[in-house]
């Protein structure tokens, strides 16, 4: 019997439970294989004893709807930066990959599929170096990963920045206020622009794009006549302005790199009240609402996709790659040309285009 290990990690995604059931769904049509799942990533197999269990096609029924993933997921940790605790009570990090390869391969599992976003392809590629055989499927509402067209719990996370975009202008308008939204997006403005451009907003600010404090208080002006009026700010949470730094905290947990993004919005209505704008102002910030909750239709049948050509992709034998979807078919590229580069938003992009058409200011 072949043995087949899943792993989810780094942020939740709606979609990712859809991917799973398709690989177990899927491997159901041989009769030669087993799927197991790490608990958190890979910190299931790396833990003593081992977090792993048997994915079959009870485990996995009618999963394709829920959020979240049953594996669990984790963006600290992993098997090149385990957290470790001192004696003294201080935290480091240790490197357990060849350890981990080692556990995988005397367990007689064939290879792994990683779900992951940037990061954890990165780390699917440093796996592979090290001979381990790996496949990787994208997973990440930023939609920023450029060797594939799209990455399920995308439309998601849209769906869900519109809806609120809908709801806060029939508020702001009945106030006559000012709304700045905050959306998820460290790097890539993707999130902003699609809800920006669907949801009708005045201004969107994106982290490809710097923003200057002046041109959005122009745009806000324009939208106030006798002191009446609304506008709608949405804003992706990786945002500056020009010539400032991003609005994050530095995180202490042992094993996660990564500065914790946030207050973007605040921030800015700070510094819109400084500047003089003496229109009422509030701020919401959606936060993890983008990854949690049902995946729609869409995100669904993608996820479904993804698993179906991960588990094939596995069973020929052709590891080393990340499951890829290049319009209209799903295919696979290997992982040093999946993490090349991210995939940002460019001042050539027609939706980009699409926005300055209607009207949308970019504070630039």
């Amino acid at each position: 019997m072949k043995q087949l290990l899943v792993v989810t990690g780094g942020g939740d995604c709606p979609g990712l439970n859809a991917v799973i059931r398709a690989i177990v769904k899927r491997s159901s049509r041989e009769k030669d294989w087993r799927i197991l799942g790490s608990i958190e990533a890979f910190n299931g197999i790396l833990r003593e004893p081992e977090e792993i269990v048997i994915l079959d096609e009870k485990t996995v029924a009618g999963i394709h709807f829920q959020g979240g993933t049953i594996l669990q997921t984790t963006n600290v940790g992993g098997p090149f930066a385990w957290p470790e605790q001192q004696p003294d009570g201080s935290w480091t990090t240790r490197d357990r990959s060849v350890e981990m390869i080692n556990k995988i391969r005397s367990l007689g599992i064939e290879g792994v599929i990683n779900i992951g976003g940037d990061g954890s392809q990165r780390i699917s590629n440093r796996l592979r170096e090290l001979g381990l055989n790996i496949i990787g499927v994208p997973k990440t509402i930023d939609n920023d990963l450029s060797a594939t067209d799209t990455t399920f719990g995308f439309q998601t996370a849209i769906q869900v920045a519109t809806e609120a975009v809908d709801k806060l202008v029939t508020t702001a308008a009945s106030h006559n206020r000012v709304f700045i939204l905050e959306v998820m997006g460290r790097d890539a403005g993707w999130i902003a622009m699609h809800a920006a451009v669907a949801g009708g907003a005045e201004i969107c600010l994106i982290p490809e794009i710097p923003y200057h404090l002046d041109k959005v208080m122009e745009r806000i002006e324009s939208r106030f006549t006798g002191g009446r009026g609304f506008a709608i700010i949405v804003a992706a949470e990786g945002a500056r302005p020009a010539g400032g730094s991003v609005s994050a905290i530095q995180t202490h947990e042992a094993g996660n790199e990564h500065i914790r993004l946030g207050g973007l919005a605040n921030r800015l209505a700070h510094d819109l009240q400084q500047a003089g704008c003496l229109h009422s102002i509030r701020v919401t910030v959606l936060g993890h609402l983008q990854r949690g909750g049902v995946p729609v239709a869409y995100d669904r049948i993608l996820a479904s996709r993804f698993g179906v050509k991960a588990f094939e992709m596995a069973a020929s034998g052709a590891w080393g790659k990340m499951v890829s979807y290049r319009h209209p078919e799903v295919t696979a590229v290997p992982l040093p040309e999946a993490i090349r580069e991210p995939k940002l938003v460019k001042a050539a992009d027609d939706l980009l285009s699409t926005a300055r058409g209607l009207g949308i200011s970019f504070g630039d």
